[in-house]
């Protein structure tokens, strides 16, 4: 509970400011003022792009009931601006958790601004977390076709629905784009590792997870890429490797790691046949 009497809504506060999603952070800008028409938008007033700056800062501060009020307010008062529309979708959707809630609304934007690709990316956003990998694709595959600035997460978002749809040799090229954006990423070498161990190359998910823990050196090692390049070294036969990685592992255990982790280390390092029986 807010000063104001608002509640928070639930993962509003996180979602807005992490990563997974992240999507926010990484997605969108703080707003400003239209001086045109923009993909298809009506021109937003000064007025009005006054009230969306403070629409963003109610969401990002985790008033989300005064911030909803907001919103629906703008909407009843400009039904026809795109913009407002679009805040609106985006209010509910991601600080408010109610992805199914946002696709009216974003629908809504896109039938006036045909052209925003903004608005499409984050329509594609919500189908993924729906589940409706299929359309989300398709929604990714427009945007890339168009040349979509946001090339990283384009290709973070559609590599996720084509893992979710059971297409790994597509994930695993979207998973090499991305690196192509960010090559210096932990996270996405050990996607496409994990991508390229569904498709049985084991050697390249090797060097993958080897080139990630070597960038995170500095941070501190990451048992769970030690876990995940264990079980690859324990079935490639280089049982000693593996021994060292899950060892190693459990003494670079740290707090915030999946709390299942420690147990699979052990599990995965007693499950190793001695020097002897290999």
């Amino acid at each position: 509970m807010t000063k104001d009497g608002d509640k928070v809504a639930p993962r509003a506060s996180a979602e807005a400011a992490s990563k997974g999603g992240h999507e926010t952070a990484t997605l969108r800008k703080p707003t400003r003022p239209d001086t045109g028409e923009r993909n298809g938008r009506e021109p937003c007033p000064p007025q009005v792009a006054e009230q969306l700056r403070e629409l963003d800062h109610l969401r990002r501060t985790g008033r989300y009931a005064s911030a909803w009020a907001l919103a629906l307010s703008l909407a009843t008062a400009h039904p026809r601006l795109a913009r407002v529309l679009m805040e609106v979708a985006m209010t509910v959707g991601i600080w408010g958790g109610a992805p199914a809630e946002a696709l009216p609304w974003f629908e809504r934007a896109l039938e006036l601004a045909p052209g925003h690709r903004t608005t499409r990316l984050h329509r594609a956003l919500c189908l993924a977390r729906l589940g409706r990998h299929g359309e989300a694709v398709a929604e990714f595959d427009a945007l890339v076709d168009g040349g979509y600035r946001k090339a990283l997460v384009l290709h973070m978002k559609r590599a996720e629905s084509l893992e979710a749809l059971g297409r790994h040799a597509e994930a695993e090229r979207d998973w090499t784009l991305a690196l192509a954006e960010d090559a210096d990423n932990p996270w996405l070498l050990q996607q496409r590792a994990t991508a390229r161990t569904r498709l049985g190359r084991r050697e390249e998910a090797l060097r993958d997870l080897t080139d990630a823990l070597a960038l995170q050196r500095g941070d501190g090692v990451d048992p769970e890429l030690l876990h995940e390049r264990g079980l690859l070294r324990a079935q490639s036969g280089d049982i000693e490797g593996a021994r060292v990685d899950f060892q190693t592992g459990l003494a670079a255990l740290r707090r915030g790691d999946p709390p299942a982790l420690p147990e699979a280390l052990r599990a995965a390092l007693q499950a190793l046949p001695t020097a002897r029986e290999a």
